[in-house]
């Protein structure tokens, strides 16, 4: 019986406010049952399926106003406390705030000034963000299964700002945990993963924002390294510069000859695959000041990813997540021109 329909005589009313009663005892049921679910449940994906319906439920009632509740944003990061929880993972703290009952994270190794909440779009696409410098480190679908780091968000918060306040050592496991998060929701739970600048395989290139490079830029850098122990030297095709750093790490600045395009990008190579331009840029001083000065050419972009377009795809987005459908969405990358890039 609809709430919403106009009632005037006082059997109605009655009957109107018995049949909310029945409603909301219903719908608190599946409320409590999700709840329960969400906190005590050991398997991921039950765990994933549990976590999205409460973040689409409504309780909102004509009659019967339901108690304080946790709201969507509480639910995400309550999910990545129990992943993170379930692997053993210990280094992101998650607690409800007393003054406004919602849940924030801290990092162990750079304490609790810096706190961390979840914030969702028109979309349901809900970005992890730090909450004084307000930036967005990654942002999550869990019905599409995708998670992705932004590029510009992980250089102004931990680059530019926090290592002012940490050690860089500090960053490297403050960053930790937001990488291993992302492994179980791959390993778990099939997402599909962006891990951005914070990527470490040995053919991964980062993509300039900008696809030209004024060679002026790569002539800063030789001037930067004339008096230090690294040593730049150009690529035998003339399509770059290669900075050997220590511990058998490369740095190349480079576009590929045979690629018509020919983007420009930076590469980072070393023997066990452990380092990503995050950690170049965390790590090496003389690589942060030059990049960071001369950042509106060197930023690199972030290639927003999304769900295909497939109209002959059966399952939506929505089943594929909560019923764990064997169809596989596409997924593709695009770039977004608008506010997803490094700069």
């Amino acid at each position: 019986m609809s709430n919403n329909r106009i009632v005037t005589s006082p059997s109605e009313r009655v009957q109107a406010l018995s049949d909310s009663f029945k409603d909301v005892l219903s719908l608190g049921q599946k409320y409590v049952d999700l709840l329960d679910r969400l906190a005590q449940t050991k398997d991921t994906k039950d765990l994933l399926a549990a976590t999205i319906k409460l973040t689409k439920m409504d309780l909102a009632n004509a009659f019967v106003n339901f108690p304080p509740h946790y709201k969507a944003a509480d639910y995400f990061l309550i999910f990545m406390d129990r992943l993170l929880k379930m692997h053993g993972d210990t280094a992101v703290n998650v607690t409800e705030n007393e003054l406004n009952h919602e849940f924030e994270a801290t990092m162990a190794s750079i304490g609790n000034e810096a706190i961390f909440k979840f914030e969702i779009d028109s979309r349901g696409e809900a970005a992890f963000t730090e909450q004084s410098q307000h930036e967005p480190l990654f942002y999550l679908s869990l019905e599409d299964k995708l998670m992705q780091f932004n590029n510009r968000a992980l250089v102004n918060y931990f680059i530019i700002y926090a290592l002012n306040q940490h050690t860089d050592l500090e960053l490297r496991d403050a960053v930790k945990p937001l990488i291993d998060f992302a492994k179980y929701l791959q390993q778990d739970l099939d997402f599909t993963i962006d891990l951005g600048i914070l990527a470490t395989a040995n053919d991964r290139r980062f993509m300039l924002d900008k696809p030209d490079l004024p060679l002026t830029v790569i002539d800063r850098l030789f001037v930067a390294t004339a008096d230090e122990d690294y040593m730049l030297m150009n690529l035998p095709r003339n399509n770059g510069a290669e900075l050997i750093l220590d511990q058998g790490t490369k740095l190349d600045i480079a576009f590929d000859p045979d690629d018509y395009s020919q983007e420009w990008a930076f590469l980072v190579e070393d023997p066990d695959e452990q380092v990503s331009f995050f950690d170049v840029l965390l790590h090496y001083g003389l690589v942060r000041k030059w990049y960071l000065a001369d950042r509106d050419s060197l930023a690199v972009r972030t290639d927003h990813m999304e769900i295909a377009d497939d109209e002959e795809a059966v399952p939506d987005s929505a089943s594929l997540a909560v019923d764990q459908s064997d169809e596989e969405a596409e997924v593709t990358t695009k770039k977004d021109d608008s506010e997803e890039n490094d700069e």
